[in-house]
């Protein structure tokens, strides 16, 4: 088992906040980016995650909410299942409490879901109205593993009963789109259509069934939060090779924002979360996609 931890005072339980990520086994590469697993022990936890990709987290205090870009409120429930997002979004659970998780790919996303991504960007469901009583046994399956190296066991055995592919996602559009959007650090849509040989109207239908975004808002979501994670490590954007991918400091200020939910400056020194959640990713570096550990 490979594990990175992320952890502000260790990995013993006592810290405040800890979070470790793992990449998933082999066979589930396409479709999931990685699994985590965070432990809160504070009284209230309230953040700004990052636009992000969809995700399934299994909850032990379901007592918390989520507040999308569009101020759009969804419950914490003991399964969820959040879609992708557009901007920012605010995570608050007011007890402690502690997380499994696994980040989808759009393959992995269109397994789960089989329709389009976009009919639950920036949106959150209760997995139980989707797989029934049966989920709670996982939960309770999962709240009961002696240990994380259990807990991952379970989760990858999970993550195949579910993204079953009962119509295989077009694996050359999604890396065809993978590939247009870690190549460059200001990803052009002229040149995905060219990459794709599609019109831009087929384009922009399939980056929104299976990333559930257009490809111009796509481009500056990960464009913002790959600025955004290189800051919060201490990186410069120049060498992260970002120097020249903002019209102008406003305009950085702007994007990294919005989508990040905090500004340069505040990134210069992040919270336990977001420095926790950029460098556990990164640590996955040549064990998953680019497209993950860089952000």
């Amino acid at each position: 088992m490979s594990q990175t931890s992320s952890s502000p005072s260790g990995a013993d339980g006592s810290a405040p906040f800890e979070l470790h990520y793992f990449p998933p086994d082999p066979d589930l590469a396409d479709m999931v980016s990685s699994f985590y697993f965070a432990r809160v022990n504070m009284p209230r936890f309230d953040e700004y995650e990052r636009a992000d990709r969809p995700q399934f987290r299994f909850v032990t205090a379901a007592d918390g909410e989520y507040i999308f870009a569009d101020a759009h409120h969804a419950p914490v429930c003991r399964a969820n299942i959040v879609g992708p997002t557009s901007g920012r979004v605010r995570a608050i659970s007011n007890r402690p409490t502690q997380m499994f998780g696994f980040g989808m790919l759009p393959a992995g996303w269109a397994a789960l879901m089989g329709d389009d991504a976009d009919k639950l960007t920036d949106r959150a469901m209760n997995a139980a109205d989707l797989f029934g009583p049966w989920i709670d046994e996982v939960a309770a399956t999962l709240e009961k593993a002696a240990t994380v190296e259990d807990k991952l066991v379970i989760g990858n055995n999970f993550a195949r009963e579910v993204l079953k592919r009962d119509e295989p996602a077009p694996m050359w559009f999604i890396r065809t789109v993978d590939g247009w959007l870690t190549a460059s650090a200001s990803p052009q849509v002229p040149e995905l259509v060219g990459a794709t040989g599609m019109s831009i109207r087929s384009v922009e239908r399939m980056t929104k069934h299976y990333y559930g975004l257009s490809p111009r808002m796509l481009a500056r979501k990960y464009r913002a939060v790959r600025a955004a994670s290189a800051l919060a490590r201490g990186e410069g954007l120049d060498a992260a090779q970002l120097g020249d991918a903002f019209y102008d400091q406003s305009h950085l200020i702007r994007e990294i924002k919005r989508f990040a939910g905090a500004t340069p400056g505040q990134l210069g020194k992040p919270t336990s979360y977001t420095e926790a959640t950029t460098k556990g990713r990164k640590q996955l570096a040549g064990k998953v996609s680019p497209l993950v550990s860089e952000t």
